[in-house]
């Protein structure tokens, strides 16, 4: 079984090995994280942006990149906290369009799929899900926090989990069974206040 992390902090600063970004297939990017995704793994953009183009980019798909390793250059004395893999999950038309539960959750099932032969062949223990731009999916109120708990989730502390966490992790359903995986899910970070 798979188990769950609820997190907020930054996603570009994550030891994972898998980072999954949700993206559109305009190829568009609004998100200020998204946006600096394109400099910081340009060989990914590159990729996306040329499936998107070329249009065989379909929504409810993923798209695993394997990152090209730095051996010269600024990157390379940073290049070990990276991330091996960008899996891109289209979960949308267009960044103004809202993102579907249904292609989510077909994006999801091909991740499953793919992360499955690099458990198995690559040794990959640990991914990081950006969830920013699937909150708009937990606004429409119909995820129940106790079922969400109660199918699986009680690893994490059910007093500290709110009704948007409970619906994110419940967005997340698919992956539950994914055997030696650990997922991180970057919320957000909350507001703060200042006097």
């Amino acid at each position: 079984m798979a188990v769950f992390s609820l997190t907020r902090a930054p996603i570009l600063s994550t030891r994972a090995q898998v980072l999954v970004l949700p993206v559109n297939t305009a190829g568009i990017l609004l998100d200020p994280i998204l946006m600096r995704t394109q400099t910081l793994y340009a060989d990914n953009y590159r990729q996306y942006r040329r499936a998107c183009l070329e249009s065989w980019l379909t929504v409810g798909s993923c798209l695993l990149h394997k990152r090209q390793r730095e051996y010269a250059g600024l990157g390379a004395s940073s290049n070990g906290n990276q991330p091996q893999y960008i899996a891109n999950l289209t979960i949308a038309h267009h960044p103004y369009h809202n993102p579907k539960t249904v292609w989510l959750n077909a994006a999801l099932m091909d991740l499953k799929q793919q992360l499955t032969k690099l458990i198995r062949y690559e040794g990959v223990r640990r991914i990081a899900v950006f969830a920013r731009p699937l909150l708009s999916l937990c606004s429409d109120n119909h995820f129940d926090t106790a079922d969400a708990i109660k199918d699986g989730y009680s690893e994490i502390d059910s007093k500290a989990l709110n009704v948007s966490d409970a619906a994110v992790l419940a967005l997340f359903d698919e992956l539950k069974d994914v055997p030696r995986l650990r997922i991180d899910i970057h919320l957000p970070r909350l507001p703060t206040l200042s006097a």
